[in-house]
């Protein structure tokens, strides 16, 4: 199989709670619904990067038990290459519990169990898979020498979205080529304590040594590209979500499938923004996530 698209990244078993607002430490709020899917950073942005036509492969680690095996199986039906897909005999499948209040914004408290486990061994092992694929994108819900590994052996461009949020070695970030924070990430990485307008945003992601350019994820207000010379904005779709759950995940799905069809940053910032909009419309994280279909019937 040729794969354009390689993903280095997280499996995990998703339960939401929907409720009318989230609750306040020590206290209960009853839910008014629930629903259990696939997730993870990375299985996501895979699942994103197959509906929208990249030929995908997903390296990533899952538990010996029935979710795992559930996973496994829904994502070898997505069209996505799982060779690089193993199993950890001693850590349980990742799951991520959330909740999702009335203004379909969401909280999440991730498990990673098996991601964990994921090591540059096992990049080594499908690193000439990894070392022909047109764009590689990697998450920080695996361990963060997996991810430089995966940095290292890819030839193609390189694109990290750093979530979630955490400080990351000068070593790392020199490898990379396109980085995509949300605003919170980015003043982790930055050091910024305040990043209200798109000038303040700009100047913390130039502050950032290494990628060529800094895509910031905005929710609502769509995303700004900037690199050394220019900062564009990039609008968002209009729409009426219900879930956010999902959204930044088929952004980066959607920029690496975009970016493996040569367009040019601006474009394929405008693509994954149309997508990240798009998975908002819809419960859930993987279930949500638009096909090529759905993204031509918006343009």
């Amino acid at each position: 199989m040729t794969v354009d698209v390689g993903i280095i990244g997280s499996v995990n078993h998703d339960i939401t709670v929907f409720t009318a607002r989230h609750p306040r430490p020590g206290e209960t709020v009853l839910g008014t619904g629930h629903r259990s899917g696939g997730g993870g950073k990375g299985a996501n942005q895979a699942v994103a990067a197959a509906r929208l036509g990249g030929a995908t492969a997903l390296i990533a680690r899952l538990g010996d038990d029935e979710q795992g095996r559930a996973l496994l199986s829904s994502l070898d039906k997505e069209g996505i290459d799982v060779e690089g897909v193993s199993v950890d005999h001693t850590s349980p499948t990742g799951l991520a519990v959330i909740t999702v209040d009335e203004q379909a914004e969401n909280s999440i408290v991730v498990s990673p169990g098996a991601n964990m486990t994921l090591g540059p061994e096992h990049v080594r092992v499908y690193g000439e898979t990894l070392s022909r694929v047109k764009v590689a994108v990697a998450q920080l819900e695996i361990p963060i020498e997996t991810v430089a590994a995966a940095a290292r052996t890819v030839s193609g461009m390189f694109v990290l979205n750093p979530a979630p949020a955490q400080e990351l070695p000068p070593e790392l970030l020199q490898l990379v080529d396109i980085l995509v924070p949300n605003r919170s990430e980015l003043a982790t990485l930055s050091g910024a304590e305040e990043l209200g307008d798109r000038k303040q945003i700009a100047q913390a992601a130039r502050m950032i040594e290494g990628p060529s350019a800094v895509i910031v994820t905005l929710g609502s207000e769509g995303a700004l590209v900037v690199n050394k010379d220019q900062e564009i904005h990039v609008s968002p779709p209009q729409v009426d979500p219900v879930d956010t759950t999902g959204a930044g995940d088929a952004f980066c799905g959607a920029l690496a499938v975009a970016l493996s069809e040569d367009r040019d940053l601006v474009e394929a910032a405008e693509f994954a923004a149309l997508a990240g909009g798009l998975a908002t419309t819809r419960h859930g994280a993987q279930e949500a996530m638009p096909t090529r279909a759905d993204m031509e019937a918006r343009r």
